[in-house]
């Protein structure tokens, strides 16, 4: 089933816009969340593509309830079209293990529904974002949760305002283990922190469930962060944008299944 959709994904700093046509994602972009403006001319922009096709769903998912109603507004102003929610209107198409009452980030959900729709077996999929997950999936597609933390510029931030002297730094990649002035130490501590973070939650979940499984990356410092990394089996993108295309893929086949 190839269908025409533009997908929306609101996060805590950042919102990913993306078009697809007949089922193939066209293209892709990142978005500061406090710059509206922009934010309104490029959802305006990704949709005239789509424009001309029939059966048009815009979908979108949201860590960031307040960013997503203005979204949402603007969306509806602009382009005229209803919008449809997951967790809201439609279901993320992933199995869930963890305690009654709680609520998972839906980018959390969309990510390991993309995750396992591909490798079809058990993996961890870990978003590197404002905040960083690592999130484990069993090999029957479900979510049992993982670990939160704060993302890398986060934790650069922190240092900078709960100090006196460490300075404001803007996250890079470091050139050496180690730093030879304040800076350098902070993004050398903050880089390979994140790492080795990933690489003892992932080495623990493997014990627990007496199998290594596959490590997926994404979020916007995936690839900074873990694109040489070896315990990375492979860096994803647009890993959120997918899982929001699965997520109206599966509920448009349930549909069709259902009045048939």
């Amino acid at each position: 089933m190839k269908l025409n959709m533009l997908g929306v994904s609101v996060g805590n700093t950042r919102t990913r816009i993306g078009a697809f046509i007949d089922g193939d994602l066209q293209e892709c972009a990142t978005y500061r969340n406090e710059r509206t403006e922009v934010l309104a001319e490029a959802i305006v922009h990704a949709y005239s593509p789509l424009r001309e096709r029939d059966d048009v769903a815009v979908l979108m998912s949201s860590v960031n309830e307040p960013v997503a109603q203005v979204i949402e507004s603007q969306i509806v102003n602009s382009l005229g079209q209803q919008i449809r929610r997951v967790e809201r209107d439609l279901t993320i198409p992933i199995g869930r293990q963890h305690d009654t009452g709680v609520l998972i980030g839906e980018d959390r959900l969309l990510n390991a529904a993309a995750a396992y729709d591909v490798l079809k077996q058990a993996c961890v999929v870990v978003d590197a974002g404002t905040a960083i997950t690592v999130d484990f999936v069993d090999g029957a597609g479900t979510f049992h949760g993982g670990a939160i933390a704060a993302g890398a510029q986060l934790q650069l931030d922190a240092l900078n305002t709960r100090t006196d002297m460490l300075p404001e730094v803007e996250l890079a990649r470091p050139d050496e283990p180690i730093g030879h002035n304040t800076a350098d130490a902070m993004k050398s501590g903050v880089y390979h922190g994140l790492r080795g973070m990933v690489r003892e939650l992932t080495e623990r979940y493997a014990e627990q469930i007496g199998a290594f499984p596959m490590v997926v990356a994404t979020g916007g410092d995936g690839n900074l962060l873990f694109r040489d990394f070896e315990l990375i089996d492979r860096v994803v993108p647009n890993l959120t944008m997918m899982g929001l295309y699965l997520t109206l893929r599966v509920a448009t086949e349930q549909q069709s299944k259902a009045d048939n």
